[in-house]
């Protein structure tokens, strides 16, 4: 009996082994060819880089090496764009520096505008600005 449970475990963990990443050419889809790429980097640590595919990728980035305190800040510029499935083009631009990733694109979501109410109020605070006590006494 014991060899049979130790069979049946061997024999689970090599089709466990055969099935792991099945492949599949519809999951992959087909695959696109680079029509045009280019690259170059400097010693001073600036770099660029592009590139165009068959299916309309398009992708294109530059970024220089700023020294501010206490470490080196990396300033990037890029841009991709694409077909969305629906056929809509798609276009992203960016920067990152230190102020952060920031992106533009028409299809990305934006904040709703801040209500009149709310507006009125944070104006009203800030004309009138209440006295804090270092410590609250309760």
């Amino acid at each position: 009996m014991h060899t049979f449970v130790v069979l049946l475990g061997f024999i689970t963990m090599v089709c466990a082994q055969f099935n792991r990443y099945p492949y599949n050419p519809e999951y992959y889809g087909r695959r696109f060819a680079i029509l045009r790429q280019s690259q170059d980097s400097s010693p001073d640590g600036s770099y660029s880089y592009s590139y165009d595919t068959e299916n309309g990728i398009s992708v294109a980035e530059q970024g220089t090496p700023k020294f501010a305190r206490p470490n080196q800040i990396e300033s990037v510029r890029g841009q991709f764009s694409y077909t969305a499935p629906d056929g809509t083009p798609i276009l992203v631009t960016y920067t990152a520096d230190e102020n952060g990733f920031q992106a533009n694109g028409a299809h990305l979501p934006t904040p709703p505008p801040i209500p009149v109410a709310i507006q009125r109020a944070l104006a009203h605070n800030a004309a009138h600005p209440e006295e804090e006590e270092p410590y609250r006494r309760y």
